[in-house]
């Protein structure tokens, strides 16, 4: 092989790989992050926790109804993010293909918004947080609705996720 044929294969490999990079996981690796179990108007909830930056970033994305669908025993599932302090959060939708409700939570536990957001929306700053916010939960559409939660709503935020 020529050295213009050598240069040419490693830049298509380079290429490649970085595309490898930069591909979403998929949904099934939620299996080996993290979880907790929660209660909110009665009703159980199970967790996937998003508290770095790679896992906030790919969030719910391409999870299908399916994979959201809630357990065999009721129980809903859903996301918690969880940020080091409060700051106002705003959040999108790119790459999540099922509408979601989210609710974005304080220190303290009382949630400060609540959203339905249309799948694939990448319109940035369509929900923000209307005051700072620590934790944001995002479930399936509707959700809130049909349990009730409303902002000002304390939440009993499971203590191995708050800082000591």
């Amino acid at each position: 092989m020529n050295t213009t044929a050598a240069l040419i294969a490693a830049m298509m490999f380079t290429v490649l790989l970085q595309g490898v990079s930069c591909t979403p996981k998929p949904p099934e690796e939620l299996d080996v992050w993290g979880t907790v179990d929660m209660t909110m108007a009665n009703q159980k909830f199970r967790l996937w926790i998003a508290d770095d930056g790679g896992e906030q970033a790919q969030g719910l994305m391409h999870v299908s109804a399916e994979r959201m669908s809630p357990m065999d025993d009721g129980t809903e599932r859903g996301m918690i993010f969880v940020f080091d302090h409060e700051l106002i959060l705003s959040f999108w939708m790119k790459n999540t293909i099922i509408p979601l409700d989210i609710a974005y939570v304080d220190t303290d536990g009382f949630v400060v918004s609540i959203y339905t957001m249309t799948a694939l929306d990448t319109r940035s700053n369509q929900y923000p947080s209307t005051s700072p916010a620590r934790y944001a939960i995002e479930v399936n559409a509707g959700v809130y609705e049909r349990l009730g939660v409303r902002e000002g709503d304390k939440l009993d935020i499971p203590s191995s996720l708050l800082n000591p």
